[in-house]
């Protein structure tokens, strides 16, 4: 029989750094060149623009030679992560694609990665979806996530962040909390029935979401340790990235979780809610917080969301103590400029013994 035919979508912006070895990743793939499409959705920079005439000059004169087809979608203007790779799926659903893989802007996949994660997926109709081994680059020792971890409160972040490879102890399939959308495989039919990413979240925790999403629906969530991909992970702190990642974890707690259930959590959040306070002033970023309540506050916001949340609620098929049982009670960052005193001997010990007990109570 065909391999499945995989669309590797590639959400270019300001690429042009790293398209050297994103080249020699697909040149050395094991994986069918003639069964796979190389879809590269390119977002215009605000700063540096198009990437196209690079696009255009280094992958048209070897596409369907050294590396697999490729197909050029130019976009107008920034869709965002999720929207962009929405229409990289919606081009692959509409020419008959078995699965859809995200490629990150600024990494690259080992020679066996599509092979790997295929067959994970092939071998298991209850995963939904399936993530890579992310590795750091050139740091290639080092992990960048071995699956994202997944709190309570609505906070993503990486798993095993700058943890040595070697001391892994991961089974060669295993469930995490939510697979990293840097280099995330996923099945076409569960695209077509359940809905692409949310464009809505424009930036972050859209892979939090989706994952959430397979698992509400009774799909496993995965990393295939042997499926390894290449990131040139660079950490920021910025205020655009505090914004979306905390107006989106409210919307995932919105969209999933039971009232029962945020009515329990809500005492917890509440005292999340004045350290993050406290954090967005000695960090300057006050302007930032006061924006996230507006939004939050503002009525045709709350529509937007109370409908995502009744969509979800109508085909979810588990429980809120089966979607939580993947969460976490701390939040752990490798960074030191973030991973403060005050997150660490007071925040992370209060949530620990406040899920402890919160866990108990939800039931259902």
């Amino acid at each position: 029989m065909a391999s499945p035919k995989v669309a590797i979508i590639y959400l270019s912006f300001n690429s042009d750094i790293y398209l050297d070895d994103v080249i020699s990743g697909l040149e050395k793939i094991t994986y069918p060149k003639d069964r796979l499409e190389f879809v590269v959705v390119d977002n215009p920079h605000p700063q540096f623009g198009s990437s196209m005439p690079n696009l255009e000059e280094k992958l048209l004169p070897i596409s369907g030679q050294t590396i697999p087809h490729v197909t050029l979608l130019p976009q107008k203007e920034n869709l965002g992560f999720a929207g962009g790779n929405n229409f990289g799926i919606t081009w692959a659903l509409e020419n008959g694609f078995d699965y859809v893989y995200f490629h990150n802007n600024d990494g690259f996949m080992a020679a066996d990665c599509i092979e790997k994660l295929v067959a994970a997926l092939e071998n298991d109709p209850k995963i939904g979806a399936a993530q890579s081994l992310l590795l750091l680059y050139p740091e290639t020792e080092l992990v960048n996530t071995a699956g994202n971890l997944f709190h309570y409160l609505g906070f993503g972040y990486c798993g095993s962040f700058r943890h040595k490879k070697s001391d892994l102890k991961l089974r060669e399939v295993e469930e995490v909390g939510y697979a990293s959308g840097a280099s995330i495989l996923m099945r076409a039919k569960l695209l077509k029935e359940y809905g692409l990413w949310d464009k809505d979240f424009f930036l972050y925790h859209e892979d939090l979401e989706y994952s959430l999403r397979m698992r509400a629906v009774g799909y496993n969530v995965i990393i295939v340790r042997d499926a390894v991909f290449y990131h040139k992970y660079q950490f920021s702190r910025n205020q655009d990235k505090f914004y979306y990642m905390e107006r989106n974890r409210y919307g995932v707690m919105l969209m999933y979780f039971k009232w029962p259930t945020l009515f329990v959590l809500l005492p917890m959040a509440i005292i999340m809610e004045f350290g993050l306070i406290f954090f967005s002033i000695i960090s300057g970023w006050f302007k930032v917080r006061i924006n996230i309540y507006k939004y939050w506050l503002t009525p045709k916001n709350w529509q937007l969301w109370l409908a995502k949340r009744k969509n979800i609620q109508s085909i979810r098929m588990v429980t809120d103590k089966q979607i939580l049982s993947m969460a976490v009670d701390k939040v752990i960052f490798e960074e030191k400029d973030i991973n403060n005193p005050l997150l660490k001997y007071i925040a992370n010990p209060l949530m620990t013994a406040y899920w402890f007990i919160a866990k108990r109570i939800i039931f259902w």
